[in-house]
């Protein structure tokens, strides 16, 4: 009798099956990390704020808005003329604050408040003028004499109204953890500038408490973050052995530098002579609580803030030369963006892999 050939059905075995699966996900993470690649790239030339703007005007001009243009500094005689005071928006013990108009556009007016303060304001002149860059306001005009700075106008104003705009529908997209972040990446970008600009090493002093800190920096309409008030920016000069300290009177708190307050203990009065000065780890110190009240407390907040748990430790070492330079904290924070960013576009990559 004549055997029938028997035809056998071959089957992908379970191992075949989960090898290709496998070979099919690493491919569809390639192809999405090459996307985040490109994603961020572009991320960072836009939002991330990169050092070169080709927006910027040669030094002593500006332009404003969507003017092509660029126009030199407002002189005494233009400001008188063509400048007009709307309000007083703010004052300081250096400054008062005007909102006004200059053709048709609105600018900010700063005026000396206090006599016996004009060094402080003509040296934030000084550093407003040296240090023109996409990290600070744009100057628009000044005129010495008459003790006066003409700049441009961001209508959120300062950082000190950060939650309040996040709550306002117009701006509720805004307030994610990514955003956030973003917030407090160009923060740490601003203090590296500072710490390697064209001047050299300057300190931000005016910073002895958070809301001291705020008030220095404005929120842009596109949501980046600009430096607005350079009153108090001493240099440090290491190979002259010139260091600093902010101000003549004494600091206290946690949120000032150890280094910043007075080493001898509560029997000995303090004396501005005595004090040691200090360098511009002061700043890094103060990092994390400022991004600490950037992060806030939306949904996803927390898992940044463990991301950056072992950068803020780092900038909270006493002594100041154990601390990390502006630029890796800011290597860090951007690492740990691009890395959430992965993480929140592939959910369960990790654990598939």
């Amino acid at each position: 009798m004549e055997k029938k050939p028997h035809f056998v059905r071959r089957e992908f075995l379970p191992r075949e099956v989960s090898s290709i699966s496998l070979a099919l996900l690493l491919v569809a993470v390639l192809l999405l990390n090459a996307l985040l690649y490109l994603y961020l790239n572009k991320f960072y030339n836009s939002l991330g704020r990169v050092e070169t703007d080709p927006g910027l005007c040669p030094f002593g001009h500006f332009k404003l808005g969507a003017v092509k243009n660029c126009s030199p500094w407002l002189s005494c005689e233009a400001i008188n003329r063509e400048v007009r005071k709307l309000k007083r928006v703010g004052e300081g013990a250096v400054k008062k604050v005007f909102l006004s108009e200059w053709k048709e556009k609105k600018v900010v007016l700063s005026q000396l408040t206090n006599s016996e303060l004009k060094e402080d304001f003509l040296h934030g002149l000084k550093m407003l003028k040296a240090l023109q860059s996409k990290h600070v306001v744009r100057l628009l005009g000044y005129c010495e004499q008459q003790f006066t700075i003409l700049t441009e106008y961001h209508p959120l104003g300062s950082l000190r109204g950060l939650n309040e705009t996040l709550h306002i529908p117009k701006y509720k997209g805004m307030n994610t953890w990514h955003r956030r972040l973003m917030l407090a990446i160009d923060y740490v970008s601003v203090i590296r500038y500072l710490h390697s600009s064209p001047l050299g090493t300057l300190v931000m002093c005016d910073s002895n408490d958070l809301d001291k800190v705020l008030s220095q920096y404005l929120l842009t309409s596109d949501f980046h973050i600009l430096v607005n008030d350079l009153d108090a920016l001493p240099l440090v000069n290491r190979s002259a052995g010139r260091l600093v300290k902010c101000g003549h009177r004494e600091l206290r708190g946690e949120f000032v530098a150890p280094e910043q307050r007075w080493p001898y203990g509560e029997d000995v009065p303090f004396e501005d002579d005595l004090m040691p000065p200090y360098d511009e780890k002061t700043d890094i110190w103060k990092i994390p609580d400022v991004s600490n009240f950037f992060l806030g407390h939306v949904e996803g907040s927390d898992i940044v803030r463990l991301h950056l748990f072992d950068i803020h430790a780092a900038c909270k070492k006493k002594d100041p030369a154990e601390r990390p330079s502006a630029q890796e904290v800011l290597d860090t924070y951007r690492k740990v963006l691009t890395l959430l960013i992965r993480e929140a576009a592939v959910p369960g990559t990790r654990e598939m892999l």
